[in-house]
């Protein structure tokens, strides 16, 4: 491969020096000479201003000017030639030997007889280059391709894959967290790929295919190199977008190549990412049916597939995040016959994965991984190694020794919600509106029956947001009962009541809000039965279901579209009236939870339990931090430094999650 690489870089090489050499050449030329008119060469000749030699042919004469003259170079004589038809002219003759006498022998005439290839050498050297070039680049690569190498025409049908050999494959199960089903799973792969003539004792098959279906980021790819650095086999790994190409049969053409060379180098592991993109169910789509590029490409893998034999140690993964748009003969007994299931992690997992992460970072001693876990429900392992990339980047650039419990919760926010914008001016009307939205969501979530433990609740705008209330859940949910539901509903709402309610106005910082009480409520109808008029029945459409591209229509009538309507209206009214009777019970609390965050800007679930239960509550704000601070370096006689922006940070979620 390396030598064959530099032969062909060699032979580029030499074709643009040739081109770059003729250009020269033929630029060259029309830079040396230049035509004039017979009458400018007669005042030319008559003037004194020709010298040299003069080239005087049948039809042409060739001489040079002298410097500086009017048409000639400033710096260097100027070649120039005439083209004339007087050949058998005899007075034309004798002027031109008459003044060549009179120029003192300045000038010096040569009669030559020129040659015919002389006006052609140029034109024939660009044809001779032009077929050189079309022979390098379309025969000769050509027929290389026809012959199986890695010609310009054949290198489309190579497969673009990459291969990690089992000396480069580092990655083992003990850098894998948070999916321990899986890894239990797939242990036995490890074993077919380590001892198969323990399997072909008895008679038994290992799967051919193994598919992993998760979410983006659970670690998917991750596994799937997990298990190749675990049995120590070469790992051929390819996108399913790398298959496609605008030309037809591409496809088709670099997944044969792409097995060819896998079960020569076996036992291996082929690991097809995101299969989906050329693994979707054929007949749904526009064409209904086709041939087109990207079912071809399914066809040679579905072939490829029925050709293993059962000595074949070759193993194929693939990765998807939707299973519900392959092709059922993909996922058939005898191609990718076994499912594996890659979730989001738990708690549990999302401590394992924070641990694995921590280890390779400078943290501090007091770092709690268990509050920062229960902190990050739904995120996945990519997010959880973002954030503490992140939270490493912010205390270097804080000169700090380690990374602490605020940096690792900062950038929990960040990979969440993004940057906080506290230096954003901000209107006081529009931070007293804030505030009070966010001491109603507060509110409401600390004292409504089934909600989840309030974490913090801050006024400093992050990404999109004015504010924020976020809750930390005490465990992860699976089930959404009715009652969880409707206390979301209820803390959802307790932003725009309180803006009602004390400001005698509503602002658009409701939006996401609302959102989340239509979807949440939509899907308790729809989708869960939890609505007793219409009882245990499924009014949500299937989004993956097609008819000739389009959508597929509801399939209920009109009059219980209707009754959809007014039980959704019912859920949210039942809980928008529960909410306001609360939050006008305990006005003075609310007032004083908003006027705690005018002034502090972050408070904490305990800062909030101490405003309710009318405990006095002071602490230092941020203005006072930053006195504190420039005093401090006064009297040292330094300048000043930042202080930290806040005792505490700001949250990052709303105070419902999001249901799946």
């Amino acid at each position: 491969m390396p030598n064959r690489l530099s032969r062909s870089l060699m032979g580029w090489v030499i074709v643009v020096g040739l081109v770059l050499l003729m250009m020269s050449f033929i630029s060259g030329i029309r830079e040396r000479s230049r035509e004039i008119s017979i009458v400018d060469f007669w005042t030319y000749l008559e003037n004194g201003q020709v010298t040299g030699q003069l080239l005087i042919s049948d039809a042409r004469i060739e001489g040079q000017l002298l410097a500086g003259m009017e048409g000639a170079a400033k710096d260097s004589p100027s070649r120039f030639y005439v083209v004339y038809t007087y050949k058998d002219d005899q007075g034309f003759q004798s002027r031109l030997n008459n003044l060549i006498q009179g120029q003192r022998g300045r000038v010096t005439p040569l009669y030559r007889q020129p040659s015919w290839w002389h006006g052609l050498l140029p034109q024939v050297l660009t044809l001779g280059l032009m077929l050189l070039v079309i022979w390098f680049l379309v025969f000769r690569r050509l027929g290389s391709a026809a012959g199986g190498g890695a010609g310009f025409l054949g290198s489309f049908g190579r497969s673009r894959h990459r291969v990690n050999t089992k000396e480069t494959v580092k990655i083992t199960f003990d850098d894998v967290a948070g999916v321990d089903e899986a890894k239990e799973e797939v242990s036995e792969l490890v074993e077919f790929l380590k001892n198969p003539r323990r399997f072909q004792r008895l008679g038994g098959r290992i799967p051919r295919g193994v598919l992993l279906v998760g979410e983006p980021g659970c670690g998917k790819t991750l596994l799937a190199k997990a298990i190749a650095g675990e049995a120590e086999v070469p790992f051929f790994s390819i996108s399913g977008s790398d298959f496609v190409e605008m030309f037809v049969g591409v496809g088709a053409s670099r997944v044969r190549d792409l097995f060819k060379q896998a079960k020569d180098s076996s036992p291996c592991i082929i690991f097809l990412d995101e299969i989906d993109a050329v693994g979707r169910r054929r007949g749904a789509g526009f064409n209904g049916g086709g041939h087109d590029e990207r079912e071809q490409t399914l066809n040679a893998i579905l072939v490829e597939m029925d050709g293993f034999d059962s000595s074949d140690q070759v193993i194929v993964i693939a990765a998807t995040n939707r299973m519900d748009v392959l092709d059922p003969a993909l996922t058939r007994p005898g191609r990718f016959d076994r499912q594996i299931n890659v979730s989001l992690p738990d708690v549990k997992g999302r401590i394992e994965i924070l641990r694995i992460y921590i280890d390779k970072i400078k943290a501090s001693p007091n770092v709690d991984l268990e509050r920062l876990a229960r902190g990050t429900p739904m995120f996945s392992g990519a997010d959880l190694a973002a954030l503490v990339n992140e939270a490493a980047i912010a205390a270097t650039l804080a000169d700090k020794e380690s990374v602490d419990q605020s940096d690792l919760e900062e950038a929990r926010d960040k990979v969440r919600w993004g940057r906080a914008r506290k230096n954003r001016a901000i209107d006081e009307k529009e931070k007293e509106i804030t505030a009070y939205h966010e001491a109603g969501h507060t509110l409401v979530q600390v004292l409504t029956p089934g909600a989840d433990p309030l974490h913090k609740v801050s006024i400093i705008p992050r990404g999109q947001m004015g504010g924020a209330t976020f809750s930390l859940p005490e465990k992860d949910r699976y089930l959404y009962t009715r009652s969880y539901c409707k206390a979301l509903l209820r803390v959802a709402l307790g932003g725009r009541i309180a803006e009602a309610v004390f400001c005698n106005d509503v602002s658009s910082g409701a939006a996401s809000d609302i959102a989340q009480v239509t979807v949440l409520a939509r899907k308790m109808v729809l989708d869960w039965g939890m609505s007793d008029k219409l009882g245990m029945i499924r009014y949500a459409g299937d989004d993956g279901r097609t008819i000739w591209g389009e959508l597929a229509g509801k399939e209920y009538s009109d009059k219980t579209a209707e009754l959809i309507d007014h039980e959704v209206r019912d859920l949210v009214d039942e809980a928008y009236t529960a909410t306001r009777q609360l939050i006008e019970t305990n006005r003075d609390t609310l007032t004083r939870i908003a006027d705690a965050l005018l002034k502090y800007e972050t408070l904490t679930s305990e800062d909030v339990q101490r405003i309710i239960q009318g405990q006095p509550f002071e602490k230092p704000t941020i203005g006072d931090l930053l006195d504190r601070e420039h005093a401090k370096t006064e009297r040292a006689g330094s300048p000043a430094v930042q202080a930290p922006a806040a005792t505490t940070d700001p949250p990052e979620a709303s105070p419902m999650p999001e249901p799946t």
